[in-house]
């Protein structure tokens, strides 16, 4: 009989359809069968020896909630719910057809599992832990409508004591790429550490989820630097470890990400499932991938209504060279503007890992490093800029000035206009801290849409002392006076709009969530956190944003 091996992870879901992932232990049909009678089946198909199904489920109702129940094989008998399961029914919500029916976005970034040796463990609660906690203890209260997870889902490059302990039983962690995962079956061996804890496996199966990667889920600093790749492709272990890595994230996150429409036009997905093992071709694509960014758009639109999300790509797009350095290259560059200046939605939601806008002396330092990196100020510094970027992580939207002015334009152009949102919001993770900036355009122009940056980090991490310092500095007065010199000493060009922050900086494991109903729109940040014994979710900031 076909056990369940991970899952099931609720995807994608609109008003008639959903899609749920999972992973069985030999071949098998998988089927979810609902309450209301609504039921889909998908035949797994193979990578690696793993055994993989996206099961589109159809016959669901606008608006409704019913309970459903996954199955493998001939068996009759379920295989979710678990048998004595503390938590109360896996079920699939729909949204209705009223237009002026919330929609709640929950977002955040970075979680561990568990944390890796030599950290301080525990390094509190974890916010998924306590979302999941909070929703089984009242399943007809609120909760997220969609959970945004913006990056690092998993830790290759940071390993757990258990992981570590696992990767020594397999090879010697004397050879590269020592604790680290090296291949395909390590990195499944990730996802069961962070998608089978009890709580966060209920929650994920309950709360449709949206994902992109950002650099843990390969490496720390993936495509920060030509310079950088050139070093990693010269070692004999990388080009495993990063075909291994966008392998695993195309089965548990990309695929899930993805309509059920879209997923059947799919040549890949096709290929993968008419094979008896899809491992080659699965390979070949990641292959592809990774040798050039614009064979693959990993970014992808979501609608919710009158609520459309673009989730960026802003790790594997990257173009690299330093005379034309970009975050996107240029078919993602004006995919990105074509789905953002479309029309049609009341709020615009542009997802991307690395925030966007920074604190001033952040920002200017990382042009000014982008300037030291091009040559600006001759091949010593350089060669410092190098060093210092890779050092410093000096890798978001800042550190690429070109694709900064573009993104600011666009937000403006899509922000402006009869039929503009009511809201642009930016959401991001990475940082390890959560705040809340706005946007200025000189001379009091700029777009008719309010435009907020929103960040949202750890979900389950933590930051040194020095670095929380170093962030509060960073928006200071004294800040941005040094991050004038900055600029100056690297003949870069100011910022075109000024910014400010509205919220934070606040420090912990933590959760922000949108509420969109209409044109209307307000966020509230939580963070978990241990009060006379009871782990739960404490409000930190909630401000009406239209």
């Amino acid at each position: 009989m076909a056990r369940l091996r991970l899952g099931p992870l609720l995807r994608y879901v609109d008003g008639s359809t959903a899609t749920v992932w999972v992973e069985a232990d030999r071949p098998c049909t998988a089927e979810v069968r609902c309450a209301d009678g609504a039921k889909g089946t998908a035949q797994t198909f193979q990578i690696a020896g793993h055994h993989y199904a996206i099961v589109p489920v159809t016959g669901l109702r606008p608006g409704t909630e019913t309970a459903y129940e996954v199955r493998l094989g001939e068996s009759d008998a379920p295989v979710w719910p678990l048998p004595d399961s503390p938590f109360p029914p896996s079920t699939i919500r729909t949204p209705g057809d009223g237009a002026d029916d919330p929609l709640r976005v929950t977002f955040g970034s970075c979680r561990w599992a568990a944390p890796p040796s030599g950290e301080h463990d525990p390094v509190g609660p974890d916010a998924l832990d306590t979302l999941a906690a909070r929703i089984a203890a009242a399943p007809d209260a609120e909760r997220p409508d969609v959970l945004l997870l913006l990056g690092d889902q998993v830790y290759a490059d940071q390993t757990s004591k258990a992981t570590r302990r696992y990767l020594a039983a397999r090879r010697s962690l004397a050879d590269p790429p020592g604790d680290q995962v090296a291949d395909y079956e390590e990195y499944t061996h990730l996802y069961d550490e962070s998608w089978l804890d009890p709580e966060v496996r209920w929650l994920l199966s309950t709360v449709p989820s949206c994902m992109i990667f950002d650099d843990h889920d390969v490496i720390d600093d993936w495509n920060t630097s030509a310079a950088w790749l050139a070093e990693m492709r010269a070692t004999p272990w990388w080009r495993e470890r990063v075909l291994s890595g966008l392998m695993s994230y195309w089965v548990h996150q990309h695929l899930g990400n993805l309509p059920p429409a879209e997923l059947e036009s799919s040549e890949l997905y096709a290929a993968v499932r008419g094979a008896p093992d899809g491992t080659d071709t699965l390979r070949a694509f990641a292959a592809a991938s990774d040798a050039d960014p614009t064979a693959t758009r990993w970014s992808y639109r979501r609608d919710f209504g009158r609520v459309r999300l673009l989730m960026v790509d802003t790790r594997a797009a990257r173009v690299l060279d330093e005379h034309s350095r970009a975050m996107l290259d240029p078919d993602e560059a004006r995919w990105l503007r074509e789905q953002a200046l479309e029309g049609g939605c009341d709020h615009l939601l542009i997802g991307t890992s690395l925030p966007w806008l920074l604190p001033h002396l952040i920002h200017d330092a990382e042009g000014w490093n982008a300037a030291l990196c091009r040559g600006e100020r001759g091949e010593r510094w350089a060669r410092f800029g190098e060093n210092l970027r890779r050092r410093s992580d000096l890798e978001h939207w800042a550190a690429f000035p070109a694709s900064f002015d573009e993104l600011t334009s666009l937000i403006a152009e899509a922000g402006s206009g009869e039929g503009a949102p009511a809201t642009v919001c930016v959401l991001s993770g990475d940082v390890h801290h959560a705040y809340m900036a706005e946007p200025t355009w000189p001379g009091g122009g700029g777009p008719d849409s309010r435009v907020l940056q929103l960040t949202c980090s750890p979900v389950h991490n933590s930051i040194h002392a020095s670095i929380k310092m170093g962030f509060h500095f960073g928006w200071s007065k004294v800040g941005r006076a040094l991050g004038r010199r900055f600029v100056r000493h690297g003949r870069t060009a100011r910022a075109a709009i000024n910014w400010r922050k509205t919220g934070g900086p606040w420090f912990g494991n933590q959760l922000m969530t949108l509420t969109l109903r209409g044109r209307s729109a307000s966020v509230r940040l939580e963070q978990a956190r241990t009060v006379r014994g009871t782990v739960r979710l404490e409000q930190k900031e909630e401000s009406r944003l239209s």
